[in-house]
Order: C-alpha cells, then sequence, then structure tokens
C-alpha cells in the first residue's frame, strides 16, 4: 500500500501580522531564515513519502504561491485548489476522495505547511512508527508530543497508560488548550500529550469514519467525487466545495470516533501559532530576548523583535514583541501574542484593505 503526503497549506495565518498577509501568508514565510514553511514541511516528508506521492490543499487564491514555491517538486496535479475555506474536515476529505478516486487506496500523512521542527530524523521515526501501525490495524492514527513545558498555547490529548512499554496509545480525551493551573498538572499527573494536529490513517478508512460521523460532509463529497476523472470535474468542485458544512476533523471525527491512537514521540515541535514562537527559531540573549538579527537593546528583557530591513532600538522595556515590515509596525504585550488576529479583524472593518 502507497504512502501519501497531504500538506494542509490554506490557513490566513492571521496571528502572523504584519508579516502574514491575505497574498502571503504565514506559510509562505521564511521564518526560520532557512526556507519557506512550505518547503520545510516538503523535505520533512521526504525520507518516508516519495515527492510524486505529496499533495497540497490550499486556497484557490493562494495556488499561484504554491506553484511558484514548489516548482519541480510538487506535480502540480497535486496542488488542490479550495474554492473555500471550509475547515479541516472539508480538506481532508477532499483529499482523500482524490488519492482514492485517480491513485487507489493508500495510507494519508497529513500535515500543516506552517508547522516547525528541527529533528526531521526523529519526525521521520515516529512518522514510520505510525505508518506501520495505520497499515496493520485500520484505525485513525495522530501523533502526540511529549509535553516539556505546561503550554497553554497547545491543546492536549489524555491517553491510557495502561500499556507504558509501547510508544502508542488508546485516546482517552481531546482537551482543550488549558489554563497555566490546568497545564501543570496536567504535567505533574502524566498521561498526558500535545496534540500536534498530524494524522496518519488509509484514505478508505477516514472516508468511512466522515459517512458515519459527518454524512452531511460525506455527501458533499460524494458529489463531488462522483464529477473526478471528468470534464466537469472543476465546474462541480467550484459549485460543491464552498457549501460543504464548515467544521475541523479534531470536532467532528477525532472527539467522536471510538478506538483513537496516538502515536507518542519527544520531537522537538512548535505549531508557530503566535509571534513568540520564534524562540523555537533564534536564541535567547542574556537578558530572554529574541530577534532575527542584530538590534539595539537597552535595558531590555524579555522581548521579541523581528525586522524586514530596519533598525529596532528599544529602551526600559519588557515582555513585547515589536515587528517591523514594510509598510507596517506591529508592537503588543506578549501576553497578547496570541490575540494578533484581533489588528487584522479591526483593519477588516475599518476598509483598510491595503494592509490586510
Amino acid at each position: 500500500m502507497k504512502n501519501y503526503g497531504v500538506i494542509m497549506a490554506g490557513g490566513g495565518g492571521t496571528r502572523f501580522w504584519p508579516l502574514s498577509r491575505q497574498e502571503l501568508p504565514k506559510q509562505f514565510l521564511n521564518l526560520t531564515g532557512d526556507d519557506l514553511m512550505i518547503n520545510e514541511a516538503i523535505e520533512r516528508l521526504l525520507p518516508s513519502i516519495a515527492a510524486a506521492d505529496i499533495f497540497v490543499v490550499t486556497n484557490v487564491n493562494q495556488v499561484p504561491l504554491v506553484q511558484e514555491a514548489t516548482a519541480g517538486v510538487i506535480t502540480p496535479a497535486h496542488i488542490l485548489a479550495e474554492p473555500a475555506a471550509r475547515n479541516t474536515a472539508a480538506c481532508i476529505g477532499y483529499a482523500a476522495i482524490e488519492i482514492c478516486k485517480k491513485h487507489g487506496d493508500g495510507i494519508m500523512c497529513i500535515i500543516a505547511a506552517d508547522h516547525h521542527i528541527k529533528n526531521v530524523d526523529g519526525f521521520n521515526q515516529t512518522l514510520q512508527r505510525a505508518i506501520a501501525l495505520a497499515t496493520q490495524t485500520d484505525r485513525l492514527i495522530t501523533i502526540g508530543i511529549r509535553p516539556s513545558f505546561p503550554a497553554v498555547g497547545y491543546g492536549y490529548i489524555k491517553y491510557n497508560p495502561e500499556n507504558e512499554d509501547i510508544r502508542h496509545h488508546e485516546v482517552t480525551e481531546f482537551v482543550e488548550k488549558p489554563d497555566i493551573t490546568t497545564a501543570r498538572r496536567y504535567l505533574q499527573e502524566g498521561g498526558y500529550l500535545w496534540n500536534s494536529g498530524m494524522f496518519i490513517w488509509r484514505a478508505s478508512t477516514i472516508l468511512r469514519y466522515f459517512e458515519e460521523l459527518l454524512p452531511d460532509v460525506r455527501r458533499k463529497l460524494m458529489e463531488i467525487e462522483a464529477a473526478l476523472l471528468t470534464d466537469r470535474e472543476a465546474e462541480v468542485i467550484a459549485a460543491i466545495y464552498p457549501t460543504i458544512p464548515k467544521i475541523s476533523i479534531d470536532y467532528g471525527i477525532m472527539e467522536r470516533a471510538a478506538g483513537v491512537t496516538v502515536v507518542e514521540s519527544d520531537f522537538d515541535w512548535s505549531d508557530v501559532g503566535s509571534w513568540d514562537a520564534l524562540e523555537t527559531f533564534y536564541p535567547q540573549d542574556q537578558h530572554g530576548n529574541i530577534s532575527n538579527r542584530e538590534q539595539l537593546m537597552i535595558d531590555t528583557q524579555n522581548c521579541v523583535l523581528y525586522a524586514k530591513s530596519k533598525l529596532i532600538a528599544t529602551l526600559g522595556v519588557e515582555d513585547l514583541i515589536i515587528v517591523e515590515a514594510e509598510d507596517a509596525i506591529m508592537v503588543c504585550h506578549k501576553d497578547k501574542a496570541q490575540s494578533v488576529r484581533e489588528i487584522s479583524e479591526e483593519l477588516l472593518k475599518q476598509g483598510r484593505m491595503e494592509y490586510l
């Protein structure tokens, strides 16, 4: 059975404003200094999956960006265009019917385009364990990361710890992002992993779960599936896809399905969900500051600075995030890192589209 990579790359990255914009969202930025995030995601899969078997699902408006970024690596026909954003259930279901109808059943390895992992070897060791399990058991499988600190920006997976000698466990509960007190309790109690949002299963298996748990979504997917490989394919996708109910794969299937398995790993991982995640890429100085380039920081503690071209000078400040783009500067307290999307929302309300 063939292994397929599916990279979800349709997000807007609004928590990374002012760098991330509608025309150039986060997954098409080079935040690490190495490569675009989408290309790093592709490279991460290549030890386990051939480039010819990798698919990218993205918004129709972002297709040219994907084509340019992945030219010579990803087959253009494997760039699947979503006519409208309908959340992850639709995205994954679309990839599943595309694979089953055009290429035959296989193991889907689903990752996000905007996560960051330094230990690629560790990631692939975990991925290959999950692939083997999906091949042998026909189960829904996700990857859980052993927590290294009480994170409040991640969801958690509670698992049954009966068989601690193995590295995969039955999931007992998916837990939303906790407050700091609860996160500390999770680490103290054990039996919890960070929810990485990575999934491994047979394409036919997830479609069976759509039939059982999300029949309204499955019916829409069947309409699209019937048109694949016909001259009406593009027309039907454009008409039907925007009508698919908007729901995440987590809420729609993972939290409701019986017998979900989590494969445990301890490779480094970040969902790069906000500007304070830059500590994943860049070292802290002796005062806890992080910067992507040399800046002038006097009496400055625990700040995050990111500049495209200009010098940022700080004096007597702490716990700030300061980002300089070509046409905008963003300053916020680190406690508000998860709320930066509110700036994009306010700009939209004011009709200041030139900044979006």
